[in-house]
């Protein structure tokens, strides 16, 4: 039998190719992974940057000034200093729930950023169920927090862990059902849609005017999902040591500290999508760049300005979770429990329930 080595060299040259082909695919698939990733990370450090300033202005003191130009490096510097201390594990504990926990939390809340448009050829997945991707996969993050507790083998850290779930469980329901009555005001669940719905009226379309019960419900229901004072008692110093981060240490314990932050970053990104236009700045602003022979926003151009404003709205919802960090004492127990059950959920089912007759009457 004669072999023809031209067409065995031609077979293996296409199979190389092929699968050439195939490795620059995957790596051309995670490359918006990373993007996201990295700017998701690049905003949790303004976050802890403007936080520090802010509630330095509040309180009247200096705050962080030495680590590079006004202090804006002391955030890595924290977080180098959490990655290389010693990782202490409890002697008695359950290590593998004591590991797993910390990584459910924030894994949990990075999935979120998926269905977030940042623009409107800027989203990494425009899937039909986005808002309620965002609360069922946010609402595993608790069941992290109960494992850090109950691995911990601690009171104080169970206490913790057990005041998250039910603090988590008492703010989802009307946080619910504020997004199920935007949701049949735009009649779609897909963030693109809602953007584009409250686009057409300009800034008299925003869901903020339709909505203005389910705006205080929504804003009041995430400062509480994402455990920020006056919500903040799953980690209340006083009571607890310090919850269910009792016991960690390390990048663990910086792990709670980047997940807080995260939350409240796609917390202020939903706010701004729900009710507040999104990309849209709903002004005619393109008047100013027909002066320099700009006739259509579109493009990298009009990717990067819908860009800019959508942050632009999401950080003055954060300088309002901070500022109220910083002004307003701690909850009890009971009065987050009653303020959930007894207000918030009666309020918000109200508010479905108008919002349902008023779709039902129009059509």
């Amino acid at each position: 039998m004669i072999i023809d080595t031209t067409k065995v060299q031609a077979i293996n040259s296409f199979s190389r190719s092929e699968s050439l082909k195939e490795v620059i695919g995957l790596i051309w698939m995670l490359v918006p992974i990373l993007i996201l990733v990295l700017a998701i990370t690049i905003g949790v450090l303004v976050i802890v940057w403007l936080e520090r300033q802010i509630s330095a202005g509040i309180q009247q003191r200096i705050g962080p000034e030495y680590a590079g130009p006004l202090g804006i490096l002391q955030a890595i510097a924290d977080g180098t200093k959490l990655l290389f201390k010693e990782d202490i594990l409890p002697s008695r504990g359950d290590i593998r729930l004591f590991s797993i926990g910390p990584s459910i939390a924030v894994i949990s809340i990075i999935l979120s950023y998926s269905v977030i448009p940042f623009s409107y050829h800027l989203v990494l997945a425009d899937l039909g169920i986005g808002v309620f991707l965002w609360i069922a996969v946010s609402s595993i993050a608790p069941i992290g927090l109960l494992m850090s507790g109950y691995g911990s083998n601690n009171k104080y850290s169970f206490s913790g862990g057990l005041r998250a779930a039910a603090q988590s469980i008492s703010y989802e329901i009307p946080l619910t059902l504020c997004v199920l009555s935007i949701s049949l005001l735009s009649n779609s669940s897909s963030t693109i849609d809602i953007v584009e719905v409250q686009s057409k009226y300009g800034i008299l379309g925003w869901n903020l005017w339709r909505q203005p019960i389910g705006f205080i419900v929504f804003l009041i229901s995430s400062l509480a999902e994402c455990e920020r004072l006056p919500f903040d008692l799953p980690e209340a110093e006083e009571e607890l040591v310090a919850g269910y981060q009792t016991e960690y240490s390390g990048i663990k314990f910086g792990l709670f500290y980047v997940a807080s932050y995260l939350n409240l970053l796609v917390s202020s990104l939903f706010v701004t999508v729900l009710y507040f236009g999104g990309w849209n700045l709903s002004i005619p602003y393109t008047s100013f760049f027909g002066l320099f022979g700009i006739n259509q926003i579109s493009g990298v151009f009009g990717t990067t300005m819908g860009m800019f404003i959508t942050l632009a709205k999401t950080y003055l919802f954060l300088f309002i979770s901070v500022a109220t960090r910083w002004t307003l004492p701690r909850m009890r127990m009971d009065q987050l429990l009653n303020l959930g059950w007894k207000f918030l959920l009666p309020i918000s089912l109200g508010n479905f329930l108008l919002t349902t007759s008023f779709q039902l009457l129009s059509l």
